[in-house]
């Protein structure tokens, strides 16, 4: 985002924060505690947040001399497919979020990339950015919906917890299937 681009955030949004009631003097805290509804593609292909499901949001704000340091945890329902046998999976997340947001016009700004530091804009900070971050680097890519799950047959498309124990798809090689023809008049 630009240095001195004019406020966009909501202050009404539930991801973004306001800070004119936190002095700006190193040591100042305060706590937030909210519900806020997930944004939309919070997470991976096959596992993630809903869109608008409910997320706990235990913030705390800290003033640095740099700006606000924003910690806490964030916890909200998951739900996907397993990556083996494709069922459903219904779970949930608890993410450890810290990051630090620059005050606007401060060192940071001619110390720092763009992209190295969160910026404010203004008073607010919009927490969306570190959220997702910190989300999506928590799902696993390939979800399983139990660590032994045997997945599918890959020649039917059964669930092999379904299947019975001597459950088999013996292909014959088209080379030999004139002398199979010779075992079966046998029997």
């Amino acid at each position: 985002m630009p240095k001195n681009s004019p406020s966009t955030l909501d202050p009404r949004s539930p991801l973004v924060l306001d800070t004119r009631d936190l002095p700006r003097r190193p040591g100042a805290m305060r706590t937030v505690k909210r519900v806020a509804t997930a944004p939309a593609d919070l997470g991976v292909e096959l596992i993630g947040v809903p869109e608008g499901a409910d997320l706990d949001l235990d913030l705390r704000l800290e003033s640095v001399s740099e700006g606000v340091l924003v910690s806490g945890t964030v916890t909200g329902p998951v739900r996907g497919e397993c990556g083996r046998c494709l069922r459903e999976i219904d779970d949930s997340v608890a993410v450890t979020v810290q990051e630090l947001y620059a005050y606007e016009n401060s060192t940071t700004d001619d110390t720092t990339d763009e992209d190295e530091v969160g910026r404010m804009q203004g008073d607010l900070i919009d927490l969306e950015p570190a959220l997702r971050d910190a989300v999506v680097l928590a799902l696993p890519t390939n979800p399983l919906c139990r660590e032994d799950c045997p997945g599918l047959c890959p020649e039917c498309g059964v669930h092999r917890d379904d299947l019975p124990a001597d459950h088999s798809h013996q292909q014959v090689d088209p080379r030999w299937a004139g002398l199979s023809q010779l075992t079966r008049k046998e029997e």
